[in-house]
C-alpha cells in the first residue's frame, strides 16, 4: 500500500510554483508541487474512501493535519502542520497542512527530491521588484537527470487485468470471500465501471457456486431439501445408503 501512495502523479497533475525572480526578470527558481485534491483522489484510489480519514487543530497561525489511515482494522495516525497562505489563509493552511501530513505517507514525496530548475519565465514589475507573473517553457524540460514519465494507463490497466484473471480463475467460494476481503479496497477505489464489472463478476461467481453446492448435495441426496447450503437430518436418514 505504502509503494502506491507513494507512486508518481502523471506529470500533468503536478503544478510549478516560483520561489526565486532573477534580477532581470527572465528566470526563476521552479518548485513542483501537487493540488490537495490530488492527495485526496490518492487516498480514495488506493486506501478506499471509508478507509482514511483527516482532523485539523488551529495553534495561532499555524494548523495541524492528522492524516489517519485504517490498516488492518487499526487506524494510524500521521501529522504535520502548515502556517497560513498569502491568498485565503485558513484555507490555504488547511490544504498545506493535508499536503504536508500526506508526504509523511509517501505521498508526492518524490517531488522532494526534484533538483529545482531554472525556467524562462514572464514577469511585471510591482514597485520597482520583478513579479513572477508565468512560465515560458514547461519546467519539466529543465529537470535534470529526469526519467521517462511511466505509462500510468498502461500500468493501471495490466494491474485490473491480472486482478480480473485471479477472480475468475477462483474455483469455490471459500476462495472468493478470501479474494474479496484481500482486494476489496483496492476495487472500492476503481472507477465506477471497472469497480461494477467487478461487483458483477463476484456476483455471478457467488451464484455459480451455490449452485454447484446444491448440484452436488442434489446427487448426494435426491429430492432433498437444504438448509442453511446442508441437508437436513431427516433427508439424510432417507437416503437409501441409510435405510
Amino acid at each position: 500500500m505504502f509503494d502506491r501512495l507513494a507512486a508518481e502523479f502523471p506529470r500533468s497533475a503536478v503544478s510549478w510554483r516560483a520561489q526565486t525572480v532573477t534580477k532581470d526578470g527572465t528566470k526563476a527558481l521552479a518548485l513542483a508541487y501537487i493540488d490537495a485534491r490530488d492527495v485526496m483522489d490518492r487516498l480514495d484510489e488506493v486506501c478506499g474512501p471509508e478507509n482514511w480519514s483527516d482532523r485539523y487543530e488551529f495553534h495561532g497561525s499555524r494548523t495541524v493535519c492528522y492524516l489517519s489511515i485504517r490498516i488492518n482494522d487499526e487506524w494510524v495516525v500521521k501529522a504535520d502542520g502548515a502556517g497560513d497562505s498569502d491568498v485565503e489563509a485558513e484555507k490555504g493552511a488547511i490544504s498545506d497542512a493535508l499536503k504536508r501530513a500526506a508526504v509523511k505517507w509517501g505521498i508526492g514525496r518524490y517531488l522532494y527530491h526534484i533538483e529545482a530548475p531554472w525556467v524562462p519565465c514572464e514577469c511585471s514589475e510591482y514597485n520597482g521588484k520583478k513579479q513572477w507573473k508565468g512560465w515560458k517553457s514547461d519546467p519539466w524540460k529543465f529537470v535534470r537527470n529526469l526519467p521517462a514519465e511511466p505509462d500510468y494507463r498502461e500500468t493501471h490497466s495490466e494491474a485490473i487485468e491480472s486482478l480480473w484473471a485471479e477472480l475468475s480463475h477462483l474455483r469455490s467460494e471459500r476462495a472468493l470471500a478470501s479474494f474479496w476481503k484481500d482486494n476489496v479496497k483496492t476495487i472500492t477505489g476503481m472507477d465506477a465501471e471497472t469497480r461494477q464489472r467487478f461487483i458483477d463478476k463476484k456476483d455471478e461467481l457467488k451464484a455459480k457456486f451455490a449452485d454447484d453446492t446444491l448440484s452436488s448435495i442434489e446427487d448426494t441426496f435426491p429430492g432433498s431439501t437444504v438448509v442453511n447450503d446442508r441437508v437436513t437430518d431427516a433427508e439424510a436418514r432417507r437416503h437409501p445408503m441409510n435405510a
